[in-house]
């Protein structure tokens, strides 16, 4: 092993670099919510036909992680980290540079790319140069960028957004892409492994079925062409089957059928995929309603939004002793149902109602989001042998990223589709878009009745 020689400059600056590359990642993945009514009226569209600014990008991550692995295999970690903060940056320099939303589309893929390869390359960066002793306490200071991330991207978007312009959310990413960088090059470690096959083949059934599932979802509420949409959606579905019948018979491929023989994997990667189709649009939908709806600045919707990101610290450190006093089975099925009667709060206020009425809701949303996300992801990992755990934990990461566009999706199409009833006002869209999306997520609840008390137990601290 080499890691007991590396310098120790080295050692310093690695958690800083990968630091770096998580609060780019996360500040960009929430700063833009809070931005997309002004992006879209500069752009001369309406903010409901935005998601695609959202959409595009969170699909590019879920298609190309599984990637980022071989490439750093055979390239190494130094070389692929920096193309990938090159690629973040020139994308967020093209977002700024856009003038309509398909050059923002094209520039979101872009920045996408560099993400998709930008945080799981140098985690994997970080774990090669460290022991075990020593990466718990290098893994926890390069992700607390990950928990400020969020709660400082909707108030930096708001203000930046009134005060300055839009494109500044994007020519923030500049300075700091280009400070990784020249870290990077100076300290990061340029780690290369023997090259193992990678199903670059089964990588590109699954792309091209996602990505048709997605566009046909996309289109609902857009065309009043159904049989179109029906056609790109039974497409998607016959790629999927493709996939299905290529993995019986082929060896190594990249999302083995048998993960989905172990139980707590298959219920947490369908918990996930049912949950987030309810709770992923709602922090794009509040920062919506507060500007569109209520006609308040960006500034106050990110006051509003904000205290979602900082409970969720509070559930991280909670989540441990819930599970440990509640079991899993239990403290997912009754966390879905508290967290769908949260969002079925926001639809309680009138429009002469204060908007500061949704912060405890807002609040208490990001607790028992924070508590969901964490035990879904590790019930899905419980039982999976050592084999098994690279390809599901990957399989779980591109599900999250597909889980999330569509949820964006459909909350948007939801909302679309009442405000295109007449008789209702902009406002009461909204209300019933809560209603329909909190119902959803009560009833992704009963997914988790599959799981059976003792599931989990093995994860629990002693």
């Amino acid at each position: 092993m080499i890691k007991s020689n590396l310098d120790p400059a080295v050692k310093k600056y690695l958690p800083w670099i990968l630091a770096t590359a998580f609060f780019m990642q996360m500040l960009d993945s929430t700063v833009l919510n809070t931005a997309l009514p002004a992006i879209a009226l500069d752009f001369k569209e309406s903010p409901l036909n935005m998601q695609n600014a959202i959409i595009s990008y969170v699909l590019t991550l879920a298609l190309f992680m599984p990637v980022s692995g071989f490439l750093a295999d055979k390239f190494g970690t130094r070389k692929i980290f920096i193309l990938s903060l090159i690629l973040f940056s020139l994308g967020s320099l093209f977002c700024a540079l856009s003038h309509n939303l398909d050059q923002m589309v094209v520039s979101r893929v872009i920045q996408g790319l560099g993400g998709a390869l930008m945080t799981p390359v140098g985690k994997l960066a970080l774990i090669k140069a460290f022991n075990k002793s020593e990466l718990l306490k290098a893994m926890n200071f390069a992700t607390i960028p990950a928990l400020i991330g969020p709660v400082l991207g909707p108030l930096v978007g708001g203000y930046l957004v009134d005060y300055l312009s839009w494109h500044w959310i994007f020519i923030i990413n500049l300075p700091i892409g280009l400070l990784g960088i020249i870290l990077g090059i100076k300290f990061l470690p340029n780690y290369v492994s023997k090259i193992t096959h990678f199903d670059f083949k089964g990588l590109l059934i699954f792309a091209s079925a996602a990505l048709l599932l997605s566009i046909s979802l996309e289109l609902m509420g857009k065309t009043k062409n159904l049989s179109f949409i029906l056609l790109i959606f039974i497409l998607g579905f016959l790629l999927l089957y493709y996939y299905y019948r290529y993995a019986r018979k082929t060896k190594d491929v990249i999302f083995p059928l048998n993960l989905f023989l172990v139980r707590t994997f298959r219920v947490g990667i369908l918990g996930n995929l049912a949950c987030r189709l309810g709770i992923s649009s709602i922090p794009l939908l509040i920062p919506f309603m507060i500007q569109i709806a209520y006609g308040q600045s960006a500034v106050v919707s990110g006051w509003i939004v904000a205290p979602m990101a900082l409970t969720a610290m509070f559930g991280k450190s909670a989540v441990i002793s819930i599970l440990n006093y509640f079991g899993y089975r239990n403290t997912l099925m009754f966390n879905s149902f508290i967290i769908g009667f949260l969002i079925l709060t926001m639809a309680i206020p009138g429009i002469n109602t204060s908007i500061y009425w949704f912060l405890p809701s807002v609040a208490a949303l990001g607790f028992f989001n924070s508590i969901h996300f964490t035990a879904m992801n590790t019930i899905a990992i419980a039982d999976l042998r050592n084999d098994q755990t690279s390809s599901g934990n990957s399989l779980l990461s591109v599900n999250q990223q597909i889980a999330i566009g569509f949820g964006i999706t459909i909350g948007l199409a939801i909302l679309r589709f009442y405000q295109n009833i007449e008789s209702i006002e902009i406002h009461e869209a909204f209300r019933n878009t809560f209603l329909t999306i909190g119902t959803l997520t009560v009833l992704s609840g009963f997914v988790f009745r599959r799981l059976h008390f003792r599931d989990g137990d093995n994860m629990k601290s002693q």
